[in-house]
């Protein structure tokens, strides 16, 4: 039925751009809600999962209910402001236009709305736009999609939290896996591999660091993400990958040490870079692989 819609949306369309640009900025504003649950209902699952395995009730370990809700998921309790929590009616919950139309703060109190809301859902449709036209209406455009949302959640969620969720790691690998499977631009032997390569490669390297300094280097998640990345891009651009990330994370690493002297020393997440290496490899991987090629036979 894709295949069909590709008739009447082709690559390279207005409408298209414009079908695109509006899906994502509907997935973007969903994208928002699970940024900002997603971490807080693992929190409290972790805090349940303690309390009974160590069979005691604290005030640390056990959620208060007078505290929170009965029941906190992705779409439970509706949206609603942090400060006030008053309900947002569906009309205050527009993508980007509610933003504008409010001045960026809440109806009922005035409480300032982060800008942040609105630049995910424009980035969000942005990217869904460009891939609808490239691709037009048909399984490959979905599965991109689907792949830069996850994307997009783990990006803001890791710079945020310091957390990559199983749920959107494991996702993001099975879907690249079963893209390849189902004749994507990667074959299947070639994407386990870049599966089973990326794992390992960062694994590796978070022992080697561990038994020469004491310290852990990374967590556990960015080398589930590096795996996904492997399932989607084939092992052959793993390399670029890392290089890609190891480079942004290093310059803009140092940047922000030089900008905000009173962090030095903090952690900073490498998911978000190891994203930006991942994509810059989809996109640009083997122009890159073949400059550097050129370069060595020269």
């Amino acid at each position: 039925m894709l295949e069909q819609l590709n008739d009447v949306y082709p690559s390279y369309s207005h409408l298209t751009l414009l079908l695109g640009l509006v899906l994502g900025l509907v997935v973007g504003s969903f994208l928002n809600v699970v940024i900002g649950r997603l971490p807080v209902m693992m929190q409290r699952q972790w805090q349940r999962d303690c309390a009974l395995a160590l069979e005691t009730a604290t005030p640390e370990t056990t959620p208060n209910p007078a505290a929170e809700p009965s029941t906190f998921n992705i779409s439970t309790p509706g949206s609603h402001c942090p400060k006030c929590k008053h309900p947002i009616k569906w009309y205050d919950n527009i993508p980007v236009l509610s933003w504008l139309l409010l001045k960026g703060k809440c109806r009922n109190c005035k409480a300032r709305i982060s800008l942040r809301y609105p630049a995910i859902e424009i980035l969000t449709g942005v990217v869904f736009a460009s891939i609808a036209w490239f691709y037009g209406a048909g399984w490959p455009a979905l599965y991109y999609m689907i792949f830069a949302a996850l994307l997009i959640a783990m990006f803001f969620i890791d710079y945020d939290h310091m957390l990559l969720p199983d749920q959107l790691t494991y996702f993001t690998l099975w879907l690249g896996l079963f893209v390849a499977w189902a004749g994507g631009p990667v074959s299947l032997p070639d994407a386990v591999m870049g599966a089973i390569a990326g794992y390992l490669f960062l694994w590796s390297v978070y022992w080697a660091f561990k038994l020469l300094t004491g310290k852990e280097g990374m967590g556990y998640g960015d080398f589930k993400l590096l795996a996904a990345f492997g399932a989607w891009a084939g092992f052959q651009l793993l390399p670029v990958i890392v290089l890609a990330a190891a480079f942004s994370g290093a310059v803009i690493g140092i940047t922000l040490q030089l900008i905000q002297r009173d962090k030095r020393g903090q952690p900073i997440p490498f998911g978000p870079f190891l994203i930006l290496g991942g994509v810059i490899a989809l996109i640009w991987g083997e122009p890159l692989l073949h400059w550097y090629w050129g370069l060595v036979r020269i």
